[in-house]
């Protein structure tokens, strides 16, 4: 009973640890998630690369999430394989760095960061302030799971159970750095993986020396977990977490060698044996950094083991309708198919969206004509869904399909209504920019590229949407949608305060950057309209903001 009681402590610590480095990530992820993109981008050396790298990881608190976002750019074109290379291996070291702030004895704070977070995350009603008690909330969770942790495994070692694991693990460092990576791999954290290690070294539950090998075999598996996850990517994509592989991978076996043959030097273990694991674990991470000068001799090799895909052999399901007359007598089939349908919709219209603040810093006639193009497929596509929908029969579908084809029609609606807002207001407004030589003011440019990633955010978040109808995603939605009105009122604001200041190139371009900034408030509309019948549904949704009984004498009979 005893170990069965262990087990599920054990299992119970582990899985707050989970959730609240979850819980951490997810509430940065959404306050910067819009401005992730630019941030990454824009490094241009090695050296930058790494910083950029290693400050994102302590960001977001995850190695892995920096290179599957690394991966993402490079697959775009956005972020080249030179770059890309350096930035991972700087977020490698920067979790790491995460690794030794979260060891430090922080128990203290844990009822203030309850508290503070607690009351930020229920009574805040703005989205970031909301997100930052998130933020405040995962932290305490982390240091209450890494105390529950030590509680648990306090009493086990004194039995002979554990001890006895403690002294193979130490002779075989082979099984302890294939433990640690599995163990990485399994739960999607090194950061999770590692604390444990350093809480049972720091109770003397477990030979620091095979805590050694099974944070080197952390470090494996955490390099493992964005080539399993981004698998699906194109090359371009998968060689970036593929070479940190590599490299890492490469690293922890030979100093797992070297630590079995030599040793360790003795100043590593001056401030105790917890400390000792994080010590090498940093010192792992930064001597990688040695390899940086060598990134981009490895570009070749990864072309020869992921070479180019061909153009004959792509092939772009976007421009292929999901719908199929033959499934129209099966309505279940036949609304998976409109849904497929109205998913492509909004593919298409984010590929028109996503280019246009490039046409506002360098206007290309044939590249806006392309975006034209695409808006012809989107109207053909609603006029083919409303055919489709009209023809599915009316006695063959239950009441609560009849509900979601009429959902997916008017969505579908919403999205080509997006779609005329880029062609018709936005492309219109960059070509009068360049007509008129008209120049935006640095922080009018800024203010209005981070409204535009923010909605490119936000309508790859209805796509989600769109498949899984999850009601806290569409919560999130009109949370976001509310951020993004409160973030168009506040750049109106700043733009009006510098006429106000005189500023004549704001003065030249008020006209764009107004009738900009209201636009995107409008496409984000139209797109984050999925959110309303889910939340409805769910009784989420008022019917109304209006006060049904007033006290002033004018109440409501």
């Amino acid at each position: 009973m005893s170990i069965l009681s262990f087990l599920v402590e054990l299992t119970g610590a582990t899985m707050l640890l989970l959730f609240a480095v979850r819980m951490v990530r997810t509430g940065i992820e959404r306050t910067f998630g819009g401005s992730f993109r630019q941030y990454v981008t824009s490094v241009s050396n090695l050296p930058t690369a790494a910083a950029t790298g290693l400050f994102m990881a302590v960001i977001l608190q995850s190695s892995a999430a920096v290179a599957l976002l690394a991966a993402g750019f490079a697959g775009s074109g956005a972020l080249t394989f030179a770059t890309g290379v350096p930035l991972i291996l700087g977020a490698d070291l920067g979790s790491a760095l995460v690794i030794q702030v979260l060891s430090f004895d922080l128990e203290w704070l844990v009822p203030a960061l309850l508290a503070g977070g607690g009351l930020i995350y229920t009574k805040s009603d703005r989205r970031k302030l909301r997100q930052f008690g998130r933020i405040l909330l995962g932290i305490a969770f982390m240091l209450i799971s890494l105390r529950f942790l030590r509680e648990t495994m306090i009493p086990i070692r004194e039995s002979g159970f554990l001890p006895a694991i403690s002294a193979y693990l130490e002779s075989d460092y082979l099984t302890a750095f294939t433990i640690g990576a599995f163990l990485t791999v399994f739960m999607h954290s090194s950061v999770a993986t590692i604390l444990m290690c350093v809480t049972i070294v720091s109770i003397d539950a477990l030979a620091v020396g095979a805590a050694i090998a099974m944070v080197l075999g952390a470090n494996l598996g955490s390099s493992v977990i964005p080539v399993w996850l981004g698998r699906g990517m194109n090359v371009q994509a998968r060689r970036l977490p593929i070479a940190s592989l590599i490299i890492r991978g490469t690293g922890a076996l030979l100093t797992l060698l070297v630590i079995k043959w030599v040793g360790l030097p003795s100043w590593l273990f001056s401030m105790g044996n917890a400390q000792s694991l994080i010590n090498v674990h940093i010192l792992f991470n930064f001597l990688l950094l040695i390899t940086l000068p060598l990134c981009r001799f490895l570009e070749k090799p990864m072309l020869l083991l992921l070479p180019d895909e061909k153009e004959v052999e792509t092939f772009n399901p976007v421009l292929r309708p999901a719908l199929d007359n033959n499934v129209l007598d099966q309505p279940h089939l036949a609304i998976t198919c409109l849904q497929r349908e109205v998913l492509r919709m909004a593919q298409i219209v984010e590929g028109m969206v996503s280019p246009v603040m490039e046409l506002y810093h360098e206007f290309n006639l044939d590249r806006m004509k392309a975006i034209r193009e695409q808006d012809q497929l989107v109207n053909k596509a609603l006029d083919d869904i409303r055919r489709y929908v009209a023809s599915i029969p009316g006695s063959l579908m239950t009441a609560e399909q009849a509900v979601k084809a009429r959902e997916l029609t008017e969505y579908a609606i919403a999205v080509e209504s997006a779609g005329d807002i880029v062609c018709k207001q936005l492309l219109v407004l960059a070509q009068e920019k360049e007509e008129q030589g008209i120049r935006l003011s640095k922080d009018g440019g800024d203010e209005l590229t981070k409204m535009h990633q923010q909605v490119l955010s936000n309508l790859s978040l209805a796509m989600n949407l769109l498949v899984s109808g999850d009601m806290e995603h569409a919560r999130l939605m009109l949370e976001e949608k509310t951020e993004l009105v409160r973030q168009e009122r506040s750049s109106r604001k700043k733009h009006l305060k510098r006429l106000n200041n005189g500023s004549v190139v704001s003065f030249d371009s008020s006209n764009i950057h107004l009738e900009t900034l209201r636009a995107l408030n409008e496409f984000n509309g139209r797109i984050t309209s999925l959110a309303y019948p889910i939340l409805k549904r769910g009784g989420q949704l008022l019917e109304t903001r209006l006060i049904e009984n007033l006290t002033d004498g004018h109440s409501k009979p």
